[in-house]
């Protein structure tokens, strides 16, 4: 699997994550409870994870959706 997203915004990852999976691309939101580690506070960046094979596409569908983010 590799990070095709990174952010500590919860309305981009969720965007993002939705918007792969209406093209069918499984994505894994890591790190989500990271933030009980900085007192909950968001400092530490969630990651959007897609398999090696979906990388590729899902970063294209991304880049095109959310450039301020990527």
């Amino acid at each position: 699997m590799r990070a095709v997203l990174k952010t500590t915004d919860p309305v981009v990852l969720n965007f993002a994550a939705n918007l792969l999976a209406q093209e069918g691309i499984e994505a894994v939101i890591f790190d989500t409870h990271a933030s009980v580690m900085d007192g909950s506070m968001g400092f530490l960046p969630r990651r959007l994870m897609v398999l090696d094979e979906d990388f590729a596409q899902a970063d294209k569908l991304l880049r095109a959706a959310l450039p301020e983010a990527m």
